[in-house]
């Protein structure tokens, strides 16, 4: 069946990037560099140069400089009317990452099984430290509108990928997440730590992650671990559906197939 790339600006619930913690205007050439890049968002991916010094806090002349730099590499290019973007360039770098690089690869072609068949959202994510970073998200004109996008941040607790990474992280990570304040999106949001914990148990118990309208009224996610060779969680994949479309165990059994199937490719050498 066919299925598309879903192409979609950043709507509202969808998390802001976290800024870097970086030194002020008196550091080093390196720290301010990498602050201006942090300033770009999927919200904000157009900034000119009075909003980056602004939202820096660094001088305009600073700023102007660094940026005759970074456009210089290509770390940043300008549009038509002189505003700022992040450039092809870092992207390429940013491609390289090795936790993302040979999984998206590998996984792909079961990630479009998986949206062939079903004509749903589906989507691979990683954790860093107590958020998820999805690295994939492949879905069609039919399916329910998600608030993901690839290199999109989220959450950790309100999502599929999101609880089965959490699930499987380090106690100290789910101490920190499960520590802080919850953002509720939703009536249906998780929001307490002791029923949160109680959720990841039953994760680690039966092998996938549900996320009923945690995250917006009308979605349901089912999730499942991709386990690389030494038994470690390296990544979650998911389907998401519209609340009420389809029986979770059905959509369950789906996700664990792929699932496994992703494992046993990441469990093969690449020769």
């Amino acid at each position: 069946m066919p299925h598309s790339r879903i192409p979609e600006a950043a709507p509202a619930g969808l998390r802001q990037q976290p800024q870097p913690r970086l030194v002020t205007g008196t550091g080093p050439v390196i720290g301010r560099a990498l602050q201006i890049l942090g300033t770009f968002t999927a919200q904000h991916p157009l900034l000119s140069l009075s909003e980056l010094a602004r939202k820096t806090g660094l001088p305009v002349s600073t700023v102007h400089r660094m940026l005759g730099e970074l456009l210089a590499w290509g770390a940043l290019e300008r549009d038509e009317h002189g505003r700022y973007r992040v450039g092809l360039r870092l992207w390429e770098v940013g491609s390289l990452a090795p936790r993302t690089q040979g999984l998206r690869e590998r996984a792909l072609p079961y990630l479009e099984d998986l949206a062939a068949l079903t004509r749903e959202n589906v989507q691979l994510a990683v954790r860093e430290e107590s958020e998820i970073v999805f690295v994939e998200r492949i879905g069609s004109s039919s399916a329910v509108p998600t608030l993901t996008r690839v290199g999109g941040r989220l959450a950790i607790t309100a999502t599929g990928v999101g609880l089965v990474l959490l699930a499987h992280a380090p106690a100290h990570v789910q101490d920190a997440a499960l520590a802080r304040r919850i953002q509720r999106h939703t009536p249906f949001t998780l929001t307490d730590s002791g029923q949160l914990r109680r959720v990841l148990a039953q994760v680690r118990t039966c092998g996938y992650a549900v996320s009923d309208r945690q995250l917006s009224a009308d979605t349901l996610s089912v999730a499942a671990p991709v386990t690389t060779a030494a038994g470690e969680v390296a990544a979650a994949v998911s389907l998401v559906v519209r609340h009420g479309s389809m029986p979770v165990g059905a959509l369950a059994d789906l996700v664990r197939t792929s699932s496994r199937a992703i494992s046993r490719v990441l469990h093969t050498p690449i020769s």
